[in-house]
């Protein structure tokens, strides 16, 4: 990554870009006037679509307005976020923001655009953990006995993913560099499948976001080792963290809302405002918590800082593992 597009991008999330005072107040104060677009770059159904209807009605209830939810899917959210990109800066077409965004800016090759660049930081949502998990015939029962399992058998594990390049698989190749240990990629075409195949045994570990798979380990499906989070996930709260027993290892996805660069940063501020009032709301806080996700509200600022603090980690992991795109 460019040290010029990190700073350019925590230069415009911290708001130093400024408009005439007067137009900046009325458009904040009017807004939002019409139906507001949020492009979600994934089909229906999965974590990050669930996230934005939440926050959609949230907002929409909130501010008067329809938030719309439009799911336009492809290319690893390359197509989605291409099309906020080119989007006019007026705060009716918004991004769902993932952990996609920050990979992308390394696994591919030539975009259209450069994200830290051209999408402002708006507002984060939730922080979604991960498990390490693998089939109750394991051998392993823990981290610790995992890594020696996968010593003691170099390129006899295989790994899956939801496909190259995607979180599960670079959260696997993180901790196949920081332990020494060799395994084997098996990239699926979704999380369904990648499931399907774990706990009929043909694959051996995946990492695996808590919501997809949190019905699996309390159903004794599934065996989870440990969050890939920094810290204990709420809706496991018994499960160790990867990072016990992998000092510094970590790997989770934010989830939060982009808009086109030059958006008024009085909007910004204004949807920044309402986002962070939904997350401090007990009954969105359950919602999200039943689905394995923790409410992470803060600043357009720090939710740059922790997408150029992603963008830059994950890019290191991607051209140590070589991961192309195919």
């Amino acid at each position: 990554m460019k040290f010029q597009h990190r700073r350019q991008f925590l230069h415009l999330a911290a708001g130093a870009a400024a408009l005439p005072g007067l137009s900046r107040t009325a458009r904040g104060q009017t807004y939002p006037s019409r139906p507001v677009r949020v492009i979600v770059p994934y089909p229906p159904g999965g974590n990050a679509d669930i996230t934005a209807r939440v926050m959609g009605q949230w907002l929409s209830e909130r501010l008067g307005q329809p938030f719309i939810i439009e799911n336009r899917s492809g290319a690893g959210s390359s197509i989605g976020t291409d099309m906020v990109v080119k989007a006019p800066p007026d705060g009716y077409t918004l991004l769902l923001v993932t952990d996609s965004n920050a990979i992308n800016a390394a696994f591919y090759d030539r975009l259209n655009y450069n994200f830290l660049r051209d999408i402002a930081p708006v507002a984060s949502i939730v922080r979604v953990p991960s498990v390490m998990e693998v089939n109750p015939s394991f051998p392993a029962k823990s981290v610790p006995e995992f890594i020696a399992y996968a010593r003691a058998n170099p390129g006899k594990i295989n790994m899956a993913s939801v496909g190259n390049g995607t979180g599960p698989h670079v959260a696997g190749e993180l901790f196949k560099m920081m332990t020494g240990v060799n395994m084997v990629h098996v990239p699926y075409r979704s999380g369904a499948a990648a499931l399907t195949d774990l706990l009929g045994g043909q694959v051996h570990v995946f990492f695996s976001g808590v919501p997809g798979s949190i019905e699996y380990i309390r159903a004794g499906k599934l065996r989870a080792l440990a969050v890939t989070t920094a810290t204990r996930s709420l809706a496991l709260p018994d499960l160790p963290t990867v990072a016990d027993f992998v000092p510094g290892y970590e790997a989770s996805a934010v989830f939060g809302i982009g808009a086109p660069k030059n958006t008024s940063l009085e909007i910004v501020k204004k949807l920044n405002n309402e986002i962070n009032a939904a997350l401090a709301d007990t009954k969105i806080k359950a919602r999200f918590a039943d689905l394995g996700l923790t409410v992470l509200a803060v600043s357009p600022a720090e939710f740059g800082k922790l997408i150029a603090e992603d963008t830059e980690k994950w890019a290191k992991v991607i051209r140590a593992a070589n991961i192309k795109a195919e």
